[in-house]
């Protein structure tokens, strides 16, 4: 008994969001980042035909914005975990508010828009849309439900096998490296933005300042060449395909639009999978 006492003190010590320790937190965002990015691949593979970057920073295979809102939604969901009614909603409301931060952030932050609802009825700045926030409904139940349980038997198993100080180590240091990579994007989409406004006199609506920031960015003759060959526009437009800005009069302009010559993909299939299970279903039916 006076083991189990100890063990629970220790418990209580732990410092913990919500009753979800901090390893685990920062284990969710990781293995959800990586889903994520699996999840997005797959879907351009299946609509567009193409095999391109869904990653969201210039390194590894991290799709960030499944793994904050997985974090959000596990953390923030428990409010709500008493029935599927109320993880639907609960689902619905902070998946809605989590996706307008992120989208609100990437502006402000990267000067570029990851998505755009103004064409669907019931959006609000183009961020949400009523479509989106009813997924997100329906994506809270299951992964309350039936996915995390899951992934939390994968660290539990995890756990067994590997000792949690090492694990935690990883942990860690993945986090660390995943913020360095953070760092330089954000530093490279600037530096990009920069370029590709000057040097395509894209009529943005704050030109003069962007025009000020370039000649001050790049008049560092080996700083300008460090950022063109590390951040070339290849490396850009290939890692991030769906890199957009707004000029003055509010249109949505996609920066690969002015660089033809560069493919912004790893590999396009001469059909999508979406038209070959159409085909299956055709050949199936006759």
């Amino acid at each position: 008994m006076s083991e189990l006492k100890t063990e629970a003190k220790e418990e209580k010590k732990k410092f913990n969001i919500l009753g979800i320790s901090i390893w685990r937190i920062l284990a969710y965002f990781i293995l959800y980042s990586v889903i994520g990015y699996i999840i997005e691949t797959l879907f351009g593979i299946m609509t567009k035909g193409t095999w391109e970057s869904r990653q969201s920073f210039l390194y590894g295979p991290f799709c960030c914005i499944y793994g904050v809102g997985a974090v959000v939604m596990i953390v923030f969901l428990q409010f709500f975990n008493k029935n599927n009614n109320t993880l639907f909603w609960g689902g619905f409301l902070i998946g809605s508010a989590t996706e307008y931060i992120i989208s609100f952030l990437g502006e402000k932050i990267f000067h570029v828009i990851w998505w755009d609802y103004s064409n669907m009825p019931l959006n609000i700045n183009g961020r949400i849309c009523v479509f989106f926030s009813l997924f997100w409904g329906f994506l809270a139940i299951y992964l309350i439900s039936y996915a995390n349980p899951k992934i939390d038997r994968v660290l539990d198993w995890l756990k067994k096998k590997i000792s949690l100080p090492f694990l935690k180590t990883i942990t860690v240091v993945m986090i660390v490296l995943l913020f360095l990579d953070f760092l330089v994007s954000s530093f490279a989409i600037g530096m990009f933005y920069l370029r590709m406004i000057h040097e395509h006199n894209i009529p943005v609506k704050d030109k003069d300042t962007v025009e000020a920031f370039y000649e001050k960015a790049y008049e560092n003759e080996s700083l300008s060449n460090f950022v063109r060959t590390l951040f070339s526009d290849r490396k850009m437009i290939r890692t991030f395909p769906n890199l957009k800005t707004t000029d003055k009069d509010g249109n949505i302009l996609y920066f690969d639009s002015y660089l033809p010559d560069i493919q912004p993909y790893y590999y396009k299939f001469q059909t999508t999978l979406k038209q070959e299970l159409e085909d299956v279903l055709k050949g199936v039916e006759r």
